[in-house]
């Protein structure tokens, strides 16, 4: 072709392009408008496009793109629309004008994909590891979707030198899929395969291999997952450049190493995979903001952040948020080749809030070919966590609430006060027990010195020579067997009915009569002389007031109090209190006693932190239930004033959650935002900024059971050990892991 004749073609294509019939143009904007377009694919899935081209994406789709059978989308095939929908074949119309039109109403098919031709009527199995399992350090997840790729699959993992378990989820296609985990055993007899349902894509395989508890305890956790991409030129160079990314041979352990390493990374994925910003988002913000509430995230979408492609290492805390989000089968749309704002679509964009809920970040390989310098930050000398010694039936409770009345009670019956609300929260690995067994404090302390906890401070209920809930402590003091280390707060506020010991019926009244002090101090002589009774500072026994400024005479109650215990025996006690929220009437000198105690969330709450109270702004996101009367407010907001100073002989104080709706209803008060990621947060501004200066470098934990409250470490339903493993994580000097029930073996 002449040099005239290849100008004039450039000059007629370029008057076309910008000189657009007014059909054109009309679909042009229409393309614009309905937000199903995506530039940024467009533009990488055909990179051999002439610049200009480049710069008007949806008018050269409209105008030659769709013609020539390119993608407005990534899931949306023009030649395949107009070949599934029969009747549109000889119409003339354009496919995606169509589809934006009305197909997308009427829930037409969008693509060709042995997606739909699949068995849908399997359910997901039941699994459970086999009893003679003894996990490695990592374990790798692979869904296949395509059988044809195993043998590619089983190479790249044949040749990697680390030790990993293998589960492999395949969609269930009968006897072929049976076939396909003869192949794979053949190659890998351990692995553990099971069949799944056309739903969800690579997601919701995962996602139930996470929730049958499979992935504890590992390390690391890599998922990866038989990708074609037919929508991608070069799907197949795309699909080994993501995996071997993550999983690349003699590569692999080094990598690895320095992951783990990085306490500032959360997620691994190959280079190019990391994606930001809000031009990700396509038809995905709400559905994506729709399960971030689940475990009390609220996004900025402008801040976008997350590992694209599906396939990518995770750590444990990363699953533990999986976790949390609770999401099963149905929760996930049937197979219909979706383009855009499925949960599988949503889930994919979530995962990068998880990690930065947490003060962490997604690495690329590139990332870690080096040994990262994390910032040393401070342990903790000592950490306490306040303990309720409540669940057991007590004669007082049975008059007051009735027969047979513990917390449980309560917890089992709280409701949820808005969408998302996480309540009930009930227990897990220790179940609804009874603090009668002193067993079950042994398991309690099983659990907390493996997260780094040295002691319980108990709560010591005394009212003027009448003791409550005391059967806990004395049966372990009797059995003398027991492993429990702890020391006592005296718990001196007056017992009201709306439980929150400042307004209401009083049922037990503290009444401070004449001598109390030596009366209190005989109460607590058994158990300081109990080798269980903590000395933190390696001589003195301690004791903790909660409400010292409710005393008469503060001081001199408190020098009365220290005379008696010499007197008694006990020699010197270090006596500690509680900041409250809210001053007694009778204040007292900061230097009565020898420390204080931080213990959130009170005394930390102002009015930016509030998210919703009736009358008030609402910045929730969602409406609460109409008869709320409570406080919402942000936890997040809370972790980050761990970054002030702290004031002089003063324990540092964190708190993994609160939420008091067991306790008091449409009246709660409610720290929305925690979750295992943000309690790593509120740790490390700990560690950063007030563990330093915290006295005797102490840390203090609210709580280790206040069910009734959700200020809880123990295991629960939702997070199951996650807060116990962010914890150990935070503060442990030794590593040790927690016990975890039963899980996997296909039924």
């Amino acid at each position: 072709m002449s040099f005239q004749s290849r100008f004039a073609r450039r000059l007629r294509i370029a008057l076309q392009f910008f000189f657009a019939a007014k059909e054109d143009r009309k679909y042009i904007a229409k393309i614009k408008r309905s937000r199903r377009f995506d530039r940024t694919y467009y533009r990488d899935a055909h990179p051999h496009l002439h610049p200009l081209f480049k710069a008007f994406p949806e008018r050269h789709f409209a105008l030659r793109g769709e013609l020539s059978g390119y993608r407005p989308n990534p899931d949306f095939s023009p030649a395949d629309y107009i070949f599934l929908n029969s009747d549109l074949a000889q119409s003339g119309v354009r496919a995606f004008e169509h589809f934006i039109d009305i197909g997308h109403t009427e829930g037409r098919p969008i693509q060709k994909s042995d997606y739909l031709a699949t068995d849908t009527s399997v359910s997901p199995p039941v699994l459970r590891l086999p009893p003679q399992l003894r996990k490695k350090r990592f374990a790798i997840c692979l869904h296949i979707y395509y059988p044809d790729l195993w043998a590619e699959f089983s190479e790249v993992l044949t040749g990697l030198n680390i030790e990993f378990d293998l589960y492999v989820s395949a969609t269930h296609r009968g006897d072929e899929t049976n076939r396909l985990f003869e192949n794979i055993r053949g190659d890998f007899p351990n692995a553990i395969c099971f069949a799944m349902p056309n739903q969800g894509r690579d997601i919701l395989p995962f996602v139930h291999l996470v929730n049958s508890g499979a992935l504890a305890d590992y390390d690391a956790i890599c998922k990866i997952h038989t990708k074609k991409s037919p929508h991608r030129v070069d799907g197949d160079k795309w699909r080994r450049h993501l995996v071997k990314g993550l999983l690349d041979g003699e590569k692999t352990p080094l990598l690895l190493n320095n992951f783990l390493l990085d306490k500032t990374a959360a997620i691994w994925v190959a280079d190019g995979q990391h994606y930001k910003g809000a031009k990700w988002w396509g038809s995905n913000l709400n559905p994506a903001q729709e399960l971030l509430r689940r475990v009390e995230i609220l996004p900025k979408p402008e801040a976008l952040s997350f590992p694209a492609g599906s396939m990518y290492w995770l750590k444990p805390e990363m699953i533990a948020m999986i976790k949390g989000l609770d999401l099963t089968q149905e929760d996930f749309e049937i197979e219909q080749g979706q383009v855009d704002g499925t949960i599988a679509h949503a889930f994919e964009r979530s995962i990068g809030y998880f990690a930065a809920a947490g003060g962490q970040e997604i690495r690329q390989t590139s990332q870690l070919l080096n040994p990262p310098k994390n910032e040393n930050l401070s342990k903790p000398s000592y950490t306490s966590a306040f303990y309720l010694p409540q669940f057991h039936p007590t004669p007082e409770n049975d008059a007051w609430w009735g027969k047979g009345f513990t917390e449980w009670a309560s917890v089992v019956r709280a409701k949820p006060q808005f969408a998302g609300h996480n309540q009930p929260v009930l227990p897990s690995d220790l179940g609804f027990y009874d603090l009668r067994l002193p067993q079950t404090m042994a398991e309690q302390t099983s659990l907390a010195r493996a997260a780094g906890i040295d002691a319980f401070c108990v709560y010591h209920y005394w009212f003027d020579g009448r003791r409550v809930l005391e059967t806990p402590l004395d049966n372990l003091i009797a059995s003398d067997e027991h492993d429990f280390p702890f020391y006592l707060c005296w718990a001196n506020e007056s017992w009201r009915r709306n439980w929150d010991g400042l307004s209401g019926e009083v049922l037990l009244e503290q009444t401070y009569s004449d001598g109390f002090e030596d009366a209190l101090v005989r109460s607590t002589l058994t158990y300081m002389r109990d080798y269980r009774y903590e000395r933190p500072n390696g001589n003195d026994p301690r004791f903790v007031i909660y409400r010292p400024d409710d005393m008469p005479e503060p001081e001199k109650n408190i020098e009365r109090m220290r005379n008696a215990w010499r007197i008694h025996g006990i020699g010197e006690v270090e006596i500690g209190a509680v900041r409250f929220h809210i001053n007694g009437t009778n204040p007292i000198a900061e230097d009565a006693v020898d420390f204080w105690i931080e213990m959130p969330p009170h005394n930390m709450i102002t009015g930016d932190d509030v998210l919703y109270s009736k009358g008030g702004p609402n910045t929730l996101g969602h409406p609460a239930e109409s008869k709320f009367e409570g406080l919402i407010y942000n936890y997040d907001n809370l972790a980050l004033k761990a970054a002030s100073p702290i004031a002089k002989n003063t324990i540092a104080g964190v708190m993994p959650s609160w939420d008091n709706t067991a306790r008091r209803g449409v009246s709660a008060h409610i720290a929305y935002g925690s979750n295992p990621q943000s309690f790593r947060r509120w740790l490390t501004q700990v560690r950063k900024h007030r563990l330093p200066k915290s006295y005797r470098n102490e840390l203090f934990v609210n709580a280790w059971n206040e069910w009734a409250e959700n200020a809880a470490l123990e295991p629960n339903q939702k997070y199951g050990t996650a807060f116990l493993e962010t914890l150990k994580d935070q503060i442990a000097s030794k590593e040790v892991r927690f016990t975890v029930s039963n899980q996997i073996a296909a039924e």
